[in-house]
Order: structure tokens, then sequence, then C-alpha cells
């Protein structure tokens, strides 16, 4: 099955997502929904053939959700009041979702068949990278020399997100050692 299909069936995936995660009265159903949506972008990205970013999207999502679940885990305010305006926001959001979705499905079609690289980026990695950075190994000089921002990067989002579910955990226990 060509990957095209794969992407709008996950696209397909992560659009019900959004919409469940509108519809639900408690917040935490809801955030996990959202949790839904991020692994479908964790899988597109497996995809098209970015593993380094679908890594990095799988652990942010689970910091995330750790985050949301830890600050909405109290019973008095985790579920929603109905209200009027909610279903017209409801409904218009649906309706916005609908809307990309279908512009969406073109843009996959428009995509190169799978294995054939769009750019020829990677060819020149491994056509000089040895050359140029007198690396032995050609996967470090890659990540380590012509790609060392988004690395960095990456590494970035990483960390403050283990530190931001640190903090969070730590409040946590800190507010319950004090209760005792």
């Amino acid at each position: 099955m060509p990957v095209e299909t794969w992407l709008t069936f996950v696209l397909g995936i992560m659009i019900i997502g959004s919409v469940v995660a509108l519809e639900l009265k408690d917040i935490l159903s809801a955030i996990i929904a959202i949790g839904i949506v991020g692994l479908g972008v964790s899988v597109a990205f497996l995809f098209l053939q970015a593993p380094d970013l679908a890594i990095v999207q799988f652990l942010f999502e689970i910091f995330a959700i750790i985050i949301l679940i830890k600050a909405f885990i109290k019973k008095d305010y985790h579920v929603e009041t109905p209200s009027r305006i909610n279903l017209y926001l409801s409904g218009i959001t649906v309706i916005i979702l609908v809307v990309i979705f279908i512009f969406s499905i073109p843009i996959f079609k428009s995509l190169p068949v799978f294995g054939e690289p769009l750019m020829t980026t990677s060819q020149y990695y491994l056509d000089n990278g040895a050359a140029e950075t007198g690396a032995a190994n050609l996967v470090s000089s890659i990540i380590l020399d012509y790609r060392a921002y988004d690395t960095l990067g990456e590494v970035t989002v990483l960390f403050t997100a283990i530190l931001g579910a640190l903090t969070v955990l730590r409040i946590k226990s800190r507010t319950k050692m004090e209760k005792r």
C-alpha cells in the first residue's frame, strides 16, 4: 500500500482524535485524545522518513501528557460545564478540520514515491562526508557536523520537556509531603 494512503489514514485518525477531544466533557479524557493526535504526528514523521523528528515528537508528547494529567488530576475542576457557545465552536472546528483534511489529500498525493529522495542532500553527505569532516563514522559526521544545530535543537526540546515533567512531579510530591 502506498505511503500516501497511510498518511491519509493517519491524518484521518488525527482529525477524529481532535474532534473527540473537543466533544469530551472530561478534560482528562480530552488530554488522552490529544495524545492520540500527537502520536499520529509521530507516525506521520516515520512515514515521511524522519525518524529523528518522530522520536522527539513521541517523547515530547509523552512528557506533555504527563504534565497535563498531573495538572488536571484534581476532581473539582476537570469536568467542563456545557454551554451553547461550546456547541457552536465545536461545529466550526469540525468544519475547519474537514476542510483541512480535504485540502491535504492532494498534498499527500503530490509527495514523491516512497523511497525516492526529493533532494540530493543525502547523496552529497555520502559522497563528501568522510573527506570534509574527517570522521570515521559517517552518521556521526552528519549529526555532529552537517546537522549540529538541528541536533542541538532536538536535544534542547527533550531537555526542556524532561525538566517540565520533573518540575510538575516535584511540586506535586512536595504538596503531598506538606499535607502529612
